[in-house]
C-alpha cells in the first residue's frame, strides 16, 4: 500500500484500521512522514469508541468514519475534504475517479 502512495498522488485515502501486514495507524504515520504532498486520511474502523477516534487523530489521520459505513456519512466526509482541496464540483458525474 505504501508503494502506491509513493507512485500516485491521492487527494483522500480511506484507511482501514486492520490490515494484514501493517495497521492503519502505522501506515498513516509512515505516509505523513514522507516528504511528499500528504493526502487527507480518513480512518475506517468498526471500533467506534471515542478513544479509538482519538488514537486515529493522534496518528495523523484527518477524520474518522465508523463501520458499517452509512453512505450519507461517507458522502458528507468526502464533500468536506473535497471542499478543502478546492476540487469539489457540484456535477460530480463529470469528474472521473480511479480506485
Amino acid at each position: 500500500m505504501l508503494e502506491k502512495v509513493d507512485k500516485t498522488t491521492y487527494d483522500v485515502i480511506l484507511m482501514d484500521m486492520q490490515m494484514p501486514q501493517m495497521d492503519g495507524l502505522e501506515a498513516t504515520r509512515q505516509i505523513k512522514a514522507r516528504e511528499t504532498l500528504h493526502p487527507y486520511i480518513i480512518a475506517m474502523t468498526a471500533n467506534a469508541l471515542q478513544q479509538d477516534k482519538e488514537r486515529c487523530l493522534a496518528a495523523g489521520m484527518d477524520d474518522y468514519l465508523s463501520k458499517p459505513v452509512i453512505l450519507d456519512d461517507l458522502v458528507e466526509l468526502l464533500e468536506k475534504w473535497a471542499l478543502r482541496l478546492g476540487s469539489w464540483m457540484p456535477d460530480a458525474a463529470n469528474k472521473k475517479s480511479s480506485f
